[in-house]
């Protein structure tokens, strides 16, 4: 099923998404995009009438989350671009989720209304105040049912917490606190309270000069409220306890896999960066992904990962262009799915990888227009390097670079997948029979 279109084919900026995350029961999906906007998806409920639409996703509501800023002091444009959306755990009936671009941290409330009062003693029905000396009967207002209107209302707004870009936010399992991660500094913020936060580590050397490493991404454990991970642009994991001090600057574990002497080259501490780090569902093992491998570790065994997964082995010939092209520096995401089996991350050309940690079968996918009809099956996609080319393969050298999926996010419980390329959301699901 594929959502949204954008009828030019110059795909504008601010439509370009960058970030999508289901909240934790999958029946709502959230996209921000480079332009500042939120929009949130709500599930089809099953209908007798039409079984088949069971699990569509129709725009539920839609708001601008932030505004672009100049930050007067260093002269500095901040960008408006949605980073990161974490939903929190649904406690009422309304929604609430977190968003963040750079430098700035909104806590949102999506909520229904489909009911107005009327008859207010001392104000018009158009909402002008009434002369208190015309008032001679007191009214109990009435509640009249309305259209049903979603409204999106900013509960909370964190900021002057960072210096430097917010790369990730994430929420922890107390439900009290959430972090929030910059290449330098990672901040500890209790959802209640918006003009302080704690920091917990901060890896900034006294001399800037003497900056080796930044921080690229960090997340809280799914269930242990005291343990959280963050990686680094040189290729390592830091897993974290809160118990052991205050500042987390010592880690408790370390997990890194040495580079093979024989793959050295230009161009290894770049793609050896980790580009994201996730928990499994179970809290047991950790995802990396880097610019060529995804990687899983059990959270158990610092020396080496359990499994290595190569993404697009055939792009390492072409790293020197990749490079030219600035393509080398961009930030795949990774996700597990509901059962921590089977796990997803982009590549070029539109494609998506899955990697089944049981059965070791992996598959490339195409997410395009030419293939997003309706219930259409996804055909299993190959690339091949030189030689010669079976007629369904496409040519490494005939890949489209400007055509990459970053963000991607799998249903909590099922087999949904949203796809974001570029200005466009995919949402596949599983063949029903």
């Amino acid at each position: 099923m594929h959502l949204f279109d954008e009828d030019k084919e110059k795909c504008v900026k601010a439509d370009i998404i960058s970030t999508v995350e289901f909240n934790s029961t999958g029946e709502l999906l959230a996209t921000g995009d480079k332009g500042g906007r939120v929009v949130v998806f709500q599930r089809e409920q099953e209908s007798k009438s039409q079984p088949h639409r069971r699990g569509e996703y129709n725009v539920y509501s839609t708001f601008q989350s932030h505004e672009p800023e100049f930050d007067y002091l260093k002269s500095l444009e901040i960008e408006e671009k949605i980073n990161k959306i974490r939903w929190l755990p649904q406690q009422n009936a309304a929604y609430f989720l977190l968003s963040t671009n750079d430098k700035t941290v909104k806590l949102w409330k999506i909520s229904e209304r489909d009911k107005r009062p009327e008859g207010y003693n001392l104000k018009d029905e158009d909402g002008r105040m009434r002369d208190p000396a015309t008032i001679t009967t007191l009214r109990v207002p009435i509640l009249r049912p309305m259209d049903l209107m979603v409204e999106a209302t900013p509960r909370r707004i964190f900021s002057n917490g960072h210096t430097y870009h917010v790369n990730s936010i994430s929420v922890n399992s107390d439900y009290e606190t959430y972090m929030s991660t910059d290449d330098l500094r990672i901040n500890l913020w209790n959802l209640e309270i918006t003009n302080r936060s704690f920091n917990i580590v901060d890896i900034k050397p006294a001399n800037m000069e003497e900056l080796t490493e930044v921080i690229t991404a960090a997340e809280f454990h799914p269930n242990q409220c005291n343990t959280f991970v963050y990686s680094s642009s040189k290729g390592s994991i830091r897993l974290c306890d809160m118990r052991a001090a205050a500042l987390c600057d010592n880690h408790s574990k370390f997990f890194e896999e040495p580079e093979d002497p024989n793959n050295r080259s230009f161009f290894s501490e770049i793609i050896s960066s980790i580009s994201d780090v996730k928990f499994s569902h179970s809290g047991r093992y950790l995802m990396t992904r880097d610019y060529l491998t995804v990687r899983v570790w059990d959270v158990n065994m610092e020396c080496k990962p359990l499994e290595t997964y190569q993404v697009h082995d055939y792009l390492r010939g072409k790293l020197c262009s990749l490079y030219e092209n600035d393509c080398i520096f961009d930030k795949f995401e990774c996700v597990w799915n509901g059962s921590d089996s089977v796990i997803m991350t982009g590549s070029y050309n539109n494609f998506f990888r899955m990697f089944d940690r049981n059965t070791k079968r992996d598959v490339t996918l195409e997410a395009s227009r030419e293939n997003s009809k309706p219930r259409a099956i996804l055909k299993p996609r190959k690339v091949c390097v030189g030689g010669k080319r079976r007629k369904d393969e496409i040519s490494v050298d005939s890949l489209d670079f400007s055509k990459k999926i970053l963000h991607t996010a799998w249903h909590p419980s099922e087999n949904i997948i949203a796809v974001a390329a570029t200005n466009n959301l995919y949402i596949f699901q599983d063949k029903v029979n």
